[in-house]
């Protein structure tokens, strides 16, 4: 049974740094992507950054492009999200997922992590 566990969320101000750390427990292989995701209060689950399998390429949305890097870490099928500048339109839960192509919908990719909560204070 393969598990994502995030951690590393918490509350900032804005204007601050959080870095969030996932780890896969099981072996879900050497070819998958991984994500982060969050959903707001109120609004859908959207993507907010992805890495594929060697790293060699990654996407963010819009928001938080120049602000976010995903990377992955040296221990297999670990993957970071460092978050700088935090905004209040930040806050959200963000869940870790992992998926065999990073082109895959959201909501179909096929581990999923139960979520970390960040928040912004103003």
């Amino acid at each position: 049974q393969v598990q994502l566990v995030e951690s590393g969320g918490g509350s900032v101000q804005a204007g601050g740094s959080l870095r969030l750390s996932c780890a896969a427990s099981g072996y879900i292989g050497d070819d998958y992507c991984m994500g982060w995701f969050r959903q707001a209060p109120g609004k859908e689950r959207e993507g907010v950054a992805r890495i594929d399998a060697g790293s060699s390429r990654s996407f963010y949305v819009g928001s938080v492009a120049g602000r976010f890097s995903i990377y992955r870490g040296n221990a297999k099928n670990t993957v970071y999200l460092q978050m700088n500048s935090l905004k209040p339109e930040d806050i959200a839960i963000y869940y870790c997922a992992a998926d065999r192509s990073c082109d895959t919908p959201p909501s179909a990719w096929r581990y999923w992590g139960q979520g970390t909560q960040v928040t912004v204070a103003s």
